[in-house]
């Protein structure tokens, strides 16, 4: 938004609270929900959230937008809210992007520098990331993420940063990260006509886990299981960078289904059962604890039991975790996952799930909250459906930073160019002048010595 709120703005009028850096908007647009979060940076580098605004998402199906009408209504709606409660205009936002159309691949690129005198630089490496988006991908799909894993240089490998090392050939090895086209323009479209522009687009279980994992988590080797209404994402992380993403088509809504079908109750009974007394380990359950649901205009109500509805949402998460357990074997970093599991998402929100998490995978959990890196959490922020929303702010924080300091080095590259032009100029100045004074008396004293010999002839 490249807006900054002052200290007379400030949430609380807390010094804690006073926003320094650009303000950004996370949009986060889900199966079950939009979430529109505002936000910025403190003087301690913490995030200050300002405003949220949340709206149910009619059009969107699986992470993938099925109704613009509907998801645009919807976008409107979450944005209204979250701009009047952080009391700006918004006009930009940083959008995220899941489903199953999401895959990612490994490759690497190389490129041959000039002269082996030179240190690598930035626009060495900016050079052989854009080459990596130039790559042909499959009909219909395209180049979300380009993210360095590790660089190589003259064969020295297992370099993280490549910049002021000597060498001719650099290459480097890369997760890239694609999605469909359609899928992609389709977020766009909506995005213009709720008449927002979208300054950048990412993978929202990075989003995530920026979000909800600590430097240290990523550094020992940890998962990232984010479930959400249409989708389970998962994201693997070692030695601090990202190696393996994967997208499950199962997520909490499925959980629903099975409810309303195994119980014989609406969509909206089931939602709110796993709610409120949902489960996803049965044996932790009783036999006589039992639910009372009011019965369809004048029916009898509907008893049913608390480890039965347990059952049913064990059964399905038992399913996901296969999944989950799948993608970290296909990754080839099952044995170096130190830290574990950690789960977020609206989905980790069910009783139990650490436990049947452990149990499944044989694998350390916790539920991923995004308060770590909140300056002052509220309840309502501390709720793993908005790790998204809150990721995608500190990923615009990020791009803006990044941004000012990349206009701060133009400009200084730019100044320098023009005094170090101003200096062979007034150099040159100098020169001629030289050159021309001593011309001048050479001359004179040339003719000097030819009238001194005449004289004497």
């Amino acid at each position: 938004m490249h807006q900054k709120i002052t200290s007379m703005e400030a949430i609380n009028k807390d010094e804690n609270n006073t926003i320094v850096s650009d303000l950004v908007v996370g949009l986060d647009i889900g199966t079950t929900k939009i979430a529109a979060i505002v936000g910025g940076k403190n003087k301690f580098g913490k995030l200050v959230i300002c405003g949220i605004g949340k709206a149910e998402s009619l059009g969107v199906n699986r992470g993938v937008v099925v109704n613009i009408e509907q998801t645009v209504a919807s976008i409107k709606a979450a944005v209204a809210i979250a701009a009047d409660k952080a009391n700006v205009d918004i006009g930009e936002v940083i959008v995220g992007i899941a489903g199953q159309h999401i895959k990612s691949v490994q490759h690497r690129g190389m490129i041959t520098r000039q002269s082996l005198e030179d240190e690598v630089n930035q626009k060495d490496v900016d050079t052989l990331i854009d080459n990596m988006h130039r790559l042909v991908m499959s009909p219909g799909e395209e180049i979300i993420h380009v993210i360095p894993q590790e660089y190589i240089i003259d064969s020295e490998i297992g370099i993280k940063n490549p910049i002021g090392h000597a060498g001719i050939r650099l290459e480097g090895n890369f997760h890239i990260i694609t999605g469909q086209v359609s899928a992609v323009k389709n977020i766009f479209k909506c995005v213009n006509r709720a008449g927002l522009e979208s300054i950048d687009l990412h993978l929202e279980p990075l989003a995530s886990a920026d979000a909800v994992l600590s430097d240290e988590e990523k550094e020992a080797g940890v998962v990232l299981v984010d479930i959400g209404g249409g989708t389970t994402d998962v994201a693997i992380f070692y030695d601090g960078i990202i190696r393996h993403t994967a997208v499950i088509p199962f997520g909490g809504n499925i959980i629903t289904e099975d409810i309303k079908e195994g119980c014989s109750i609406i969509k909206t009974q089931a939602e709110q059962l796993k709610v409120r007394f949902g489960s996803a380990l049965a044996q932790e359950n009783q036999e006589n604890e039992i639910i009372s649901i009011p019965g369809l205009r004048g029916r009898p109500h509907k008893e049913i039991s608390v480890k039965f509805l347990a059952q049913i949402i064990q059964a399905r998460m038992e399913e996901i975790l296969e999944f989950v357990l799948f993608e970290i074997k296909n990754s080839g970093f099952e044995r170096k996952l130190s830290a574990g599991i950690v789960v977020t998402g609206g989905g980790s929100m069910l009783k139990h799930l650490p436990q049947l998490v452990m149990l499944t995978t044989g694998m350390d959990c916790r539920i991923g909250t995004p308060n770590e890196h909140l300056s002052a959490a509220d309840d309502e922020l501390k709720n793993p459906l908005y790790a998204t929303g809150i990721g995608l702010v500190m990923k615009g924080i990020e791009k803006y930073e990044r941004e000012a300091r990349k206009g701060a080095n133009n400009t200084k590259v730019a100044v320098e160019a023009i005094v170090n032009e101003k200096v062979q100029e007034d150099k040159k100045v100098t020169d001629h002048s030289s050159k021309k004074s001593g011309t001048f008396f050479d001359t004179l004293i040339t003719r000097a010595k030819d009238w001194m010999s005449d004289d004497i002839e």
